[in-house]
């Protein structure tokens, strides 16, 4: 079955997380405990539910984690939007944030509704120059 790494929906939502990140970097102090905490919480729960999902080496049960990972990318853009409805967000990290969960909620839907799409959804070339990228922050 392979690694999950290797899965570009988990790599895609991995990227989702750094930019969840960083788009709440400058979040008030006083939400870090609040929406800042939840935001990242479910960004972090995508790609966690995925390999999870991956790593118990069974279609449906990697179908069921697929549906709580969209779930939880569900949960994401509606505190998305909250945040940028009530100014904590700016336009351009939302629109960039808007533009990966759509592609991911499209991804997570077919996968859930086609497992044997996932065998044909690896991506090797795109684990290293991710890993790549994370070499290049840590230095």
């Amino acid at each position: 079955m392979g690694n999950f790494r290797t899965l570009l929906i988990w790599q895609k939502a991995m990227l989702l997380v750094t930019q969840t990140y960083n788009a709440t970097k400058l979040f008030p102090k006083e939400e870090i405990f609040g929406l800042t905490s939840q935001i990242r919480r479910c960004a972090v729960s995508i790609p966690s539910n995925i390999a999870e999902g991956y790593g118990r080496k069974s279609n449906p049960e990697f179908i069921r984690f697929v549906n709580i990972a969209s779930g939880s990318l569900f949960e994401l853009q509606t505190q998305i939007e909250i945040a940028l409805n009530v100014g904590l967000l700016n336009e351009v990290d939302f629109k960039n944030l808007k533009t990966e969960w759509f592609y991911l909620a499209i991804k997570l839907a077919r996968i859930a509704s086609n497992p044997e799409y996932t065998d044909s959804y690896h991506d090797l070339a795109g684990y290293a120059m991710l890993l790549e990228k994370e070499h290049e922050h840590t230095n």
